[in-house]
């Protein structure tokens, strides 16, 4: 297992439904919590994660800022489409220190990853990391 939705790993965040010059959607799969993606301020807003091919994921985890409530979701299509729900993740205030998320998926299969926040304790999110233990699916 590894992580799976790394840019370095060939991962790609293809849709974000904000977008900062100084905090791009790319930040959220770069492996560095001091770097983040930021919300323009309305709910929900959302993000697509893209793996290289088919994977088997176990664990996700988000490391977030005044996120209140988020949806992660999962498709095996070829094209971002069809998207099934996962989990549901209500996250405590955090007062200024890094919210952590967890989410045990069991043993599922995506080629993409959307998380859709859904509220938050602020007009104003970001998302830090988004952590996927995966691997690989051979053909």
């Amino acid at each position: 297992m590894f992580d799976v939705a790394l840019a370095s790993a060939g991962s790609q965040v293809v849709l974000a439904t904000s977008h900062d010059d100084k905090h791009p959607p790319e930040h959220i799969i770069d492996g560095n919590t001091d770097t983040f993606w930021v919300t323009t301020g309305m709910f929900p807003q959302e993000f697509i994660v893209t793996f290289t091919k088919m994977m088997s994921m176990k664990n996700i985890e988000l490391s977030t800022h005044n996120v209140r409530k988020l949806c992660i979701e999962r498709s095996v299509q070829h094209d971002p489409v069809d998207f099934e729900p996962l989990k549901e993740i209500e996250l405590d205030s955090s007062e200024g220190q890094l919210q952590m998320g967890s989410a045990d998926v069991g043993s599922v299969t995506a080629v993409h990853l959307r998380v859709v926040i859904e509220s938050g304790y602020d007009h104003f999110v970001s998302v830090h990391k988004l952590h996927v233990d995966g691997a690989a699916v051979p053909n």
